[in-house]
């Protein structure tokens, strides 16, 4: 897979269903495509970073951003061969499509030299799905010189704006149909909150997820697999078993025992080395493609030993 990304380049997915005309961002007709199958950018140890971690806007009284492009060196040093930027967020503090285009340059440029891939990533929140799609194609559109991001992901978990479950669902699903016509043969993964939490934790979450209806428009699945929001007593705070049936669920509910699982495990700043062993041993046991803790600005370096395999 090269650095620059050839192809139909537009929105992240999520759809089984099959539409033989779809409306792009741009206003343009397109045929409705399947998964292209590349889980390159996916693979590997990856490394995340948020708005809240390089974006001036976001910074609180005028705080420096934790991460800066000269951040990514360290990220290579330390065996990252991923960089998940959250390049656009539907937010007032996000004055246009994309969060600042010159930083992100920047960050594209710095890990493309250090011969790091960049997914960008995005998370909607299905009550303006125009505003999603727009923000989704500029980060498809997104060049600086020759260089374009190396894949892209749809961070899906935000309920608050939709609270009707059909409705959220109709519009998870067109926005992933649309998403991956646009995007075309680029990588696309999806960020999805965990099975354990969806159907064990808290069932009226998010009930009847539309895992089947999505499923073709991804090549790849990072599930949040945060043990650290369990509790003790539950049986889930630990890394290894929190990991190991979120992975195990997510395949079953894909109906795919061979799909390409990328999973997050966290919070960074609050788990320990055991457990970060444990919650790798459980990626490589169930052949995950790769996998990371969220997010790079909470990893503390210690835990980057236990990261790496």
């Amino acid at each position: 897979m090269t650095r620059r990304l050839r192809g139909l380049f537009a929105v992240l997915a999520l759809g089984a269903l099959a539409v033989p005309m779809l409306i792009s961002a741009g206003g343009t007709s397109g045929v409705a495509v399947a998964a292209s199958g590349e889980v390159e950018p996916f693979e590997g140890l990856g490394a995340w970073v948020d708005v809240f971690d390089y974006a001036p806007a976001f910074q609180a009284d005028g705080a420096l951003p934790a991460v800066t492009p000269a951040s990514v060196r360290d990220m290579a040093a330390l065996g990252v061969e991923t960089l998940y930027l959250q390049a656009a967020q539907l937010d007032d503090r996000s004055k246009t499509k994309l969060v600042d285009r010159r930083l992100i340059g920047r960050f594209l440029r710095a890990a493309h030299n250090n011969d790091v891939r960049v997914v960008a990533w995005f998370l909607p929140k299905f009550d303006r799905p125009k505003a999603d799609l727009a923000r989704i194609q500029a980060m498809v559109d997104f060049e600086v010189g020759d260089e374009r991001f190396d894949g892209f992901g749809l961070d899906i978990e935000w309920t608050g704006s939709v609270t009707d479950v059909a409705a959220r669902n109709n519009a998870l699903v067109e926005l992933s149909i649309k998403a991956r016509a646009a995007v075309g043969d680029a990588p696309l993964g999806a960020i999805v909150l965990e099975p354990v939490l969806l159907e064990v934790v808290n069932d009226q979450y998010w009930p009847s997820f539309p895992w089947r209806k999505i499923r073709d428009q991804f090549d790849a699945w990072l599930p949040m697999t945060y043990w650290s929001n369990r509790n003790s007593e539950s049986g889930y705070r630990d890394g290894f078993v929190y990991a190991d049936e979120n992975i195990r669920r997510l395949r079953a509910n894909l109906g795919r025992p061979d799909a390409a699982v990328h999973p997050i495990g966290g919070i960074a700043d609050d788990v320990s080395p055991a457990d970060v062993r444990g919650f790798v041993r459980a990626a490589q046991r169930n052949d995950a493609i790769g996998w990371s803790l969220y997010d790079y600005a909470t990893t503390p370096t210690p835990l980057w030993t236990r990261l790496r395999p």
